[in-house]
């Protein structure tokens, strides 16, 4: 493949190419895949997709409640997947958002159009996509224990830390892949 980058950006160009795939899904999930918080319906041009959604949002309010009840808190899930904490009253609402879908299916999308030996994608996709969905667990279950005793920690731990910090992993996972199966200098 020929590279079209001017000769000072070259050395970049994993980085950037892994850059152009990441905004190019971000925003064909921003247009494309539609719904609202406070709404159980997604669409995808036109089609009701909410199914997986409203099944991943549920299960990820069961595991982290287990998860938290296991490690000693008291709390609550509703069916409305609301996990409340029964002393000081706080709760997050597991919605559609929250299942960890976008990340996986932006995680994919970085490895099934980058550079790389296909037989390798089949087994590395599935396991990045296990790794993004233990990240969002933990990532769910820090933000329920946090906002019992800081909900005004909420915005700052949903919307910043811990949101780029599920980026930065997936970038980790796909410097890995680059290191491991692209990148590979032949011995010598």
């Amino acid at each position: 493949m020929k590279n079209l980058l001017p000769e000072k950006l070259r050395p970049f160009s994993s980085v950037i190419y892994f850059m152009i795939i990441l905004v190019v899904s971000h925003f064909f999930w921003k247009f494309f895949v539609i719904g609202d918080e406070s709404n159980e319906q997604v669409t995808f041009f036109g089609w009701n997709i909410s199914q997986p959604f409203n099944y991943m949002a549920r299960h990820i309010a069961v595991i982290t409640h287990s998860l938290l009840d296991w490690i000693g808190y008291d709390i609550t899930l509703n069916s409305n997947n609301v996990i409340r904490h029964n002393i000081s009253k706080n709760a997050v609402w597991i919605v559609w958002s929250c299942t960890g879908i976008k990340q996986a299916y932006i995680f994919f999308c970085i490895i099934a159009f980058y550079r790389g030996p296909w037989l390798h994608k089949l087994w590395y996709i599935p396991v990045g996509i296990v790794l993004v969905y233990l990240f969002n667990i933990f990532r769910i279950t820090i933000i329920t224990i946090i906002i019992d005793k800081y909900p005004d920690q909420f915005e700052l731990w949903q919307e910043h830390i811990l949101k780029y910090a599920f980026y930065g992993l997936i970038f980790l996972i796909w410097a890995l892949w680059n290191e491991k199966f692209v990148e590979k200098k032949p011995l010598s």
